[in-house]
């Protein structure tokens, strides 16, 4: 009995340490699962590191061919920067000129600096000074000098000189503001006629297919930049986020030159597809384009303008928006001007039309009606010195041209 009491005993020690043995079973077994899920989830990661890490290579070469494609660009402009036609201030000079930036000549401020009045040589001229922290940056700086120094266009802003240690540009002067000034009557300047109107549209067309035909694209196209002399001629100023064109990858031949940035300019101006994209060409200044010539042709806010003009041609009833303060538009003309903006400011940047051979078709004809034959002749050819690109006058060789 002893004895068999002594083998129980064993016995339930043994079947103890068997439960205890069990329990300890199924905490290792969940642990290992815990480790096992821990492991899926690592993997996990660890691709997902290993994608990131090719993103992010694959972004530092594109970030360093930028960085390459900009110094050579930056050397480029200092290169050419010393042929270049404009003459260098000094900081003094400047100062003498704006009688050492006298609030009362200052004529403009913007996100980029503050423009002056003021005279060099005996001749009136605009002082655009840039600020520590402008949208403008130093790259930008040159590649606006360099632009202007290069092109010559009459209508496109004269530069005149630079005072690069202040990242200073000196331009002509134009008496007549801007066509934002005068779409808004400021300090009461007379309505500009439906005439002039017209004559604007399409100086402003015909220094786009200038700027186009040299792969060059503005930037910040609006009424605010198109500045008018004393007959309101017009002048295409403000070329500090402007862009040199490229071919694009996509692209079957080297017609299609585009760039690929951030969106910039101000924003009703700006073509929606650049903003989702990001591609820039020659396209999205005829969206820009668009909305100037609507707002010459009813004198109304540029936001929601196109569908208010899209709604009033459903209608018919186009004479309702036209601007009344720019006198009886004729009727024909109002319409082929509304409908060439309408298509120029299609949401589908493929669908715009040319300008060089299309736009250009219907305003020549109401520019020579406008102005008269004899004073509207276009120089026969222009010659873009940075490009080497001519155009001629008429839209057929226009067209063949380019």
């Amino acid at each position: 009995m002893e004895e068999h009491e002594n083998i129980k005993n064993g016995l339930d020690e043994v079947a103890e340490e068997v439960c205890m043995a069990l329990e300890q079973k199924s905490f290792l077994e969940s642990q290992i699962g815990d480790l096992d899920h821990a492991a899926r989830n690592l993997d996990q990661k660890l691709f997902s590191a290993v994608d990131l890490l090719q993103i992010a290579k694959k972004e530092r070469d594109e970030l360093q061919a930028e960085c390459d494609d900009a110094l050579r660009l930056l050397e480029d402009m200092k290169a050419s920067s010393r042929s270049s036609v404009h003459t260098e201030f000094s900081f003094s000079e400047i100062k003498d000129a704006t009688r050492n930036f006298d609030p009362s000549l200052k004529i403009g401020e913007g996100g980029y600096g503050s423009i002056f009045r003021g005279f060099i040589l005996h001749t009136q001229v605009a002082i655009k000074m840039l600020h520590l922290h402008s949208l403008q940056g130093p790259t930008e700086f040159q590649l606006e000098i360099n632009i202007l120094s290069k092109l010559r266009h009459p209508y496109l802003l004269t530069l005149i000189g630079a005072c690069p240690d202040a990242w200073i540009i000196v331009y002509e002067y134009l008496t007549g503001g801007s066509l934002k000034d005068r779409l808004n009557c400021k300090d009461n300047s007379p309505p500009l006629s439906w005439q002039n109107r017209i004559r604007i549209a399409t100086e402003l067309c015909y220094v786009l297919i200038f700027l186009h035909s040299c792969g060059i694209v503005h930037g910040d196209l609006k009424p605010a930049n198109l500045l008018l002399d004393d007959n309101l001629v017009t002048k295409l100023s403000d070329f500090g986020i402007c862009r040199v064109l490229s071919p694009t990858e996509f692209s079957s031949n080297n017609t299609s030159l585009c760039c690929r940035t951030d969106p910039k300019g101000t924003f009703v101006y700006v073509d929606p597809e650049f903003c989702s994209t990001g591609e820039l060409t020659s396209k999205s200044y005829t969206y820009s384009f668009s909305i100037i010539l609507l707002r010459l042709l009813t004198g109304s806010p540029a936001l929601k303008l196109a569908t208010d003009v899209q709604h009033a041609l459903n209608e018919e009833k186009l004479t309702s928006i036209l601007d009344p303060a720019a006198g009886d538009w004729p009727f024909v003309q109002a319409q082929q001007l509304a409908l060439l903006a309408m298509s120029c400011c299609d949401v589908v940047r493929k669908n715009r039309p040319d300008l060089a051979s299309e736009a250009w078709r219907v305003l020549e004809p109401m520019w020579v009606s406008c102005i008269g034959s004899e004073q509207c002749q276009i120089p026969h050819y222009f010659i873009c010195p940075i490009f080497q690109v001519g155009f001629s006058r008429s839209s057929k060789e226009l067209n063949d041209n380019q």
